[in-house]
């Protein structure tokens, strides 16, 4: 079976976090389910399915016609493939119809293993483009899921090139472009490109000016969260527009919010194939009835302003209902909007008036419905709480839809009780098995470690490191036999500088961020030829001219997206690929040295053993590079932070405000700089630089140390953050 939907109509996909959500998805009226199996999906802390429950799963959605794929969209080591690709294996033997993987080395050695498997794109790879789709194409993707942020030209002049375009139509949004956010992995260890995000995005952050004057002039303190993405107005576009799967979000997400967001969707779709009205209106208030965070459809609008945000709250937002009329001792009246059910529970979103006791929490009260009522209405709540007339009612807590999705589950596990019985997944076993430990894979393949001489060759490695050299360049081990030269390439800010040094003794492999010297190109002009550009982590179509015309007058050109890897082949030019084009395993390596890319930069998640074992691996045959020494970028978002300054005028290129020092604070008290591009996106770094000394050192001798005097952490007043903002992480993703 292709990836090519059923029958030439759009698909409806929806996410099953486990056995429950897919018995919900499917009885919702899903065309297909996404799930994830063993620990190398990007939601590590879903449920999960394991090989038996997969294959009951497989069988309950393929006897009502609905497909299964299983997602492997996480980074994988080098010690991993092995297990990457049998866990592959055996999730297809169990039935799911394909994969969706973001890993280009394991892509690689599935389509030469395994050539029957069908591979879906992740969007973890940041699919922006129609050059990044034709480019998937030719590594073997027969389906690509693109961007949340495109709009709806956008994505049709993706579905143009053929290939089957799968779209998010619903559900949480990550702020940063996925698979080019590194905030969780830095600042906390866990790595969203592993599938153990820790949501930074939801929590709360002051931001101030570089003399800690606070900047932000927005009601909330929640200046990194988006609001949920609601497509359901777009639904008609989206099949003109030709996509092949509109897809829902939410694998974390309870079996009752599928269910309801699923039938939703469902109607949206049938009215649109049919050629009938979408009632938008009235679905958008059935999809409020689950968890969301507020809805935006801005992306698919072309917008990412203000209006995307939810700088108030993180936590569930629900769906207005009505407003309190009268207040008396211990209940309120309101006046209902909408429907409420006897079981519901309300939020009640009150204004502090003058007999408001100045210690009354700030958490609005929540609040159970005794009593049925209809749009028009006027019923009494009980609320121990004296809150204002005039305050909006929500519904945060349906309880229709938690008894109609209870029944239907009841129905379903007797079904699936049933396959079970007539033996379908009797030969399943009940955990995945771990083909990494099997293999009996050594210990560290590095310098002095086991496969240390492995190959006729030691790999060849380059450096690159950032303006300001403090370090020593030489030590221990740089005369190790069998080494290539390194190089070093130094990356500089400023076209003073780059000019000095190319004129110098210095000298060497100088490189620039194309979005920094976007703000003055004209400086640049003269020494393009001569020098490296390292591109955006980001090409969407009014983006590829600008890179085509870097491609085709720079030196070199660092592709950072598969749709400037297509640009630059297409322009002859001469690149190497970096983060987040990931490189964490051999097999990716050679994945983009077979299209073309002359040096390949291993990603800084690795740790010095993980780096060390691929380049043992590789033994010479692709040159790799590691960053020494960086301005770690933890996220680059398509909206501008600034927007929470004030009204936005529209003219990026001329902001004043983007010119002006800027940064987040954490409420532990990290300053975190913040630099809005030509563009108006925002990229927010850590607040000092990276080091990985460990990285060079196990990569062996050539390997070159430097360092940016010029990106040190910072040191400036003391900014105390909103001191009781809702802090925590969502439960729900």
């Amino acid at each position: 079976m292709t990836a090519q939907v059923l029958n030439g109509a759009c698909e409806l996909l929806a996410p099953a976090g486990g056995m429950d959500a897919l018995l919900a998805a499917v009885n919702a009226g899903a065309d297909a389910v996404y799930v994830g199996a063993g620990r190398l999906n990007a939601r590590v802390s879903a449920e999960g399915f394991t090989p038996r429950s997969l294959a009951l799963g497989c069988a309950y959605a393929h006897e009502r016609g609905a497909r299964v794929y299983v997602a492997l969209n996480v980074l994988v080591f080098e010690r991993e493939l092995d297990e990457a690709a049998a866990l592959a294996r055996q999730v297809v033997e169990a039935g799911a119809d394909a994969l969706i993987v973001a890993d280009l080395g394991l892509a690689a050695r599935l389509r030469r293993e395994a050539p029957h498997i069908e591979l879906h794109l992740s969007t973890q790879a940041g699919a922006q483009s129609p050059e990044a789709v034709r480019m998937a194409r030719s590594l073997g993707f027969a389906r690509v899921t693109c961007a949340r942020e495109l709009a709806v030209a956008e994505i049709a002049s993706l579905a143009a090139t053929g290939v089957p375009i799968e779209t998010f139509c619903h559900g949480a949004i990550c702020i940063s472009y996925s698979g080019a956010c590194a905030f969780s992995e830095r600042r906390r260890g866990r790595s969203a490109m592993r599938g153990d995000c820790t949501q930074p995005c939801r929590l709360s952050y002051g931001l101030v000016d570089g003399e800690g004057r606070e900047r932000a002039r927005v009601s909330g303190d929640r200046l990194l969260c988006p609001r949920d993405y609601l497509g359901v107005g777009h639904v008609a576009e989206l099949v003109e527009a030709g996509v092949s799967s509109l897809k829902i979000e939410g694998r974390m997400k309870n079996p009752d919010y599928v269910y309801n967001v699923t039938r939703a969707y469902r109607a949206a779709l049938d009215a649109a194939l049919g050629g009938r009205a979408v009632d938008v209106g009235a679905l958008t208030r059935q999809l409020g009835r689950s968890f969301n965070r507020g809805f935006t459809d801005g992306y698919l609008l072309g917008r990412s302003g203000s209006d995307l945000m939810s700088w108030e709250r993180s936590c569930n937002q629900g769906v207005r209902v009505g407003r309190v009329v009268e207040r008396r001792h211990e209940a309120v009246r309101v006046e209902l909007e909408a429907a409420v059910a006897a079981g519901d529970t309300l939020e009640i979103r009150f204004v502090p008036d003058a007999e408001t006791a100045p210690d009354a929490p700030a958490r609005w009260p929540q609040v159970p419905c005794s009593v049925d009522g209809a749009p028009g209405d006027a019923v009494w709540i009980r609320c121990k709480r004296k809150v204002s007339v005039g305050s909006v009612v929500h519904l945060v807590r349906s309880a229709g839809v938690l008894d109609e999705t209870a029944r239907l589950l009841d129905a379903a596990r007797k079904e699936v009780a049933a396959l079970e019985r007539a033996g379908v997944a009797r030969d399943a076993d009940d955990a995945w098995a771990d083909a990494a430990r099997s293999a009996g894979r050594g210990a560290c393949a590095g310098p002095g470690g086991a496969g240390a001489d492995r190959g006729a060759g030691a790999p060849a490695v380059g450096c690159l490191v950032t303006e300001g050299t403090s370090f020593d360049l030489t030590g221990p081990g740089r005369e190790r036999p069998g080494t290539s030269p390194s190089t070093a390439v130094v990356l500089v800010d400023d076209p003073g500088e780059a000019r000095r040094r190319l004129e110098t003794s210095k000298g060497g492999e100088v490189a620039a961020y194309a979005w920094r010297m976007a703000d003055d190109p004209g400086a640049w002009e003269d020494m393009l030829g001569n020098i490296t550009v390292v591109l955006d982590e980001v090409l969407r179509p009014a983006d590829v001219s600008a890179v085509e015309r870097m491609c085709q007058a720079a030196a070199r050109v660092v592709c950072r997206n598969l749709g400037e890897v297509e640009v630059a082949r297409r322009a002859g030019a001469d690149f190497d690929v970096m983060a987040p084009l990931y490189a964490a395993n051999a097999e990716a390596a050679r994945a983009y040295a077979d299209v073309g890319a002359r040096r390949v930069w291993l990603t800084g998640e690795l740790s010095a053993r993980d780096a060390a074992e691929a380049a043992s691996e590789l033994a010479g045959e692709v040159e790799l590079g590691v960053v020494a020494r960086e301005r770690a970028e933890l996220m680059v978002c398509e909206h501008c932070l600034l927007t929470a300054e004030g009204a936005c005028k529209g003219d990026c290129a001329r902001c004043e405000r983007r010119r002006g020092a800027r940064y987040l604070v954490e409420r532990g008290g990290a300053w975190l700089p913040v630099r809005v591009d030509a563009h108006g996106r925002t990229r927010v770094f850590d607040e000092g630089p990276v080091e990985r000394r460990d990285l060079v050192a196990a990569l062996g001798a050539g390997v070159a140390w430097a360092a940016d005097a010029g990106v040190s952490r910072h040191v400036g007043p003391r900014f105390q953050p909103h001191p009781d903002a809702e802090g925590g992480i969502d439960a729900d993703e």
